[in-house]
């Protein structure tokens, strides 16, 4: 069982210099503290926002960076690309016809990162 995550939550990616907070519109009119979550609560720049910079490779801001001499890693801003929704959520539990997410779930970003949620946002409700 996992805690509901909701608005607010800190996610971390692994490519990623910080963690940063999940924004939930509250569409689905379903509120705890904040706007619950559901998996498809992926969008880049209006759900996901930036981890401060990135450090993968995969990241073409990276890799172009990388092919300037000395050829060293250099960190870029990051912008993430999360296209597709959060892996597993909570498929007995529907928020918006959705399945709810819980803190246990991951979300891929293009760059090759995982994004994984620190702090579901609140502790109360478990789903």
């Amino acid at each position: 069982m996992g805690f509901l995550v909701t608005g607010g939550a800190l996610l971390k990616c692994t490519f990623g210099a910080a963690p940063s907070p999940l924004m939930v519109l509250p569409t689905n009119h379903v509120l705890v503290t904040m706007p619950a979550a559901n998996i498809m609560d992926h969008i880049p720049l209006l759900n996901i926002l930036p981890f401060g910079t990135c450090t993968s490779i995969a990241n073409p801001m990276v890799a172009a960076a990388m092919a300037i001499p000395p050829f060293v890693l250099k960190p870029m801003p990051c912008i993430p690309m999360t296209l597709t929704p959060w892996i597993a959520g909570v498929p007995a539990v529907l928020i918006g016809n959705m399945p709810a997410l819980d803190n246990g779930s991951k979300l891929m970003c293009c760059w090759a990162g995982s994004i994984g949620i620190n702090f579901a946002g609140q502790i109360p409700v478990m789903v």
